[in-house]
């Protein structure tokens, strides 16, 4: 069975953000992630995990202005500064977790300038991100995110272009973190997604199809895919980024009845 995380941004959301560490722990999750933790002191957030006994798996790196719809800045050439310093705040925080995997959002793709611009500038912040997380043994992630329902205008919005930018990218801590829920809406075919780039990938995360509610209750077979990253050997963590139905302990069933746990 994988190993999966509770994503906090998304489970327990009925409770303050201080109080999912021991929700998640008490509900057999022995991991945890979250979009983004800077609202709070690092050695706060530190507490809450140690006090609840799980590990950091996975947070993102600082995405501009979240609250007035900036959705990352890597893409964004006038915003290299403002990445370069959300990148030492990030593996500021990423130290004191002792996390070792961070996701880099791409942005949303501005009017005006040409795709080659875009493209160069996302492959230079990510390399100079992978040289500084590379110093404590972490990986940077790159999410392809579907721009159709969830993040209209994301500019990383296809599987095929995040593996082209991986490639270019050329940094072996610079891996593929693919979401399930997104490539089912991009593209479909996640079996063969998941086997033909499998030494690539870094994280998984899940959620069904339609409406990004618990594995169960959409059109996604979860059960083969489940049984399939067992088969292959996957050893990382899976992240829950689902939106509950109703209380998230209530619907926690999935994970017996379609991972066998």
């Amino acid at each position: 069975m994988p190993k999966f995380a509770a994503n906090l941004s998304f489970l327990f959301a009925d409770a303050p953000f201080s109080e999912r560490f021991s929700r998640a722990a008490a509900a057999g999750f022995a991991g945890v992630e979250y979009l983004f933790p800077y609202d709070w002191a690092a050695g706060e957030v530190a507490a809450w995990l140690a006090a609840a006994e799980v590990e950091q798996v996975l947070f993102n790196l600082p995405p501009g202005d979240w609250a007035k719809g900036e959705r990352g800045l890597a893409c964004l050439p006038e915003r290299r500064a403002e990445f370069v310093d959300g990148v030492e705040l990030a593996l500021d925080y990423a130290m004191a977790f002792d996390c070792r995997q961070v996701h880099c959002m791409a942005g949303l793709r501005p009017s005006g300038l040409a795709e080659s611009v875009l493209e160069s500038t996302y492959v230079a912040n990510l390399r100079h991100a992978a040289g500084r997380f590379v110093s404590i043994g972490a990986n940077v992630l790159i999410e392809p995110i579907n721009s159709r329902i969830d993040m209209p205008g994301y500019w990383l919005d296809d599987i095929g272009q995040a593996l082209r930018l991986l490639d270019r990218i050329g940094c072996d801590n610079v891996r593929l973190q693919l979401d399930l829920y997104h490539a089912q809406i991009i593209q479909g075919d996640l079996a063969r997604t998941i086997e033909s780039n499998f030494d690539r990938i870094g994280h998984i995360q899940i959620a069904d199809n339609p409406g990004r509610h618990e594995p169960g209750t959409g059109e996604i077979h979860y059960p083969y895919l489940f049984a399939l990253l067992d088969r292959l050997g996957y050893a990382g963590w899976v992240g829950c980024e689902y939106k509950p139905l109703a209380a998230t302990e209530a619907g926690l069933g999935w994970r017996e009845r379609l991972a066998g746990g």
